[in-house]
């Protein structure tokens, strides 16, 4: 073979290489990424469909447990929220057999909806705490119990003491539109 030959078909070979390099790199290699890319959004789309179909088929379910979590919050008025307040206290205080000798609410306010925080103390006996907190925690009002300490007032523990801490949501008022 002649070496004009050879070193045409060297040429063309290294140029064929170098060619299917920057085609490679310049073609192949983003299109590959992009095509990755979008399998992994389609991919994505898939799940938030599914997801959404799901919730639509619980739609019910969903808006019913929001309409009861949004009829247990407290009144939008303050003075009557923290009025309901006290009275469940009260309630749950007689029923309970405990005695509460302090609280203090205290208003959080927020910018869809305002928290009364209360803290209570009170003083019984290790079973009529118990059934306080269970009223509590189980009453029609929706609170949250944030805290609880409870402590002895005596040294054979008969009398214990029971600070604890609640929230209660207050639901701004739909905004009209």
């Amino acid at each position: 073979m002649p070496t004009k030959n050879r070193q045409t078909i060297l040429l063309i070979t290294a140029l064929c290489g170098l060619g299917l390099l920057v085609a490679d790199s310049v073609i192949y290699t983003p299109l590959a990424n992009a095509w990755g890319k979008r399998a992994g959004q389609l991919k994505q789309l898939r799940q938030d469909v599914a997801k959404g179909k799901l919730m639509l088929s619980q739609r019910q379910r969903i808006e019913g447990h929001w309409d009861q979590m949004r009829t247990n919050t407290l009144p939008n008025d303050m003075s009557v929220a923290q009025s309901t307040l006290l009275k469940a206290l009260e309630g749950w205080e007689k029923d309970s057999q405990v005695k509460i000798d302090r609280v203090t609410p205290q208003w959080k306010p927020g910018d869809d909806f305002t928290t009364l925080e209360c803290r209570a103390d009170a003083s019984g006996s290790m079973n009529s705490l118990l059934k306080f907190l269970y009223d509590v925690e189980k009453g029609p009002l929706g609170l949250k119990i944030d805290s609880v300490d409870i402590a002895s007032r005596d040294n054979d523990g008969q009398t214990l003491t029971l600070g604890i801490q609640l929230s209660g949501l207050i639901l701004s008022p739909p905004q009209t539109q």
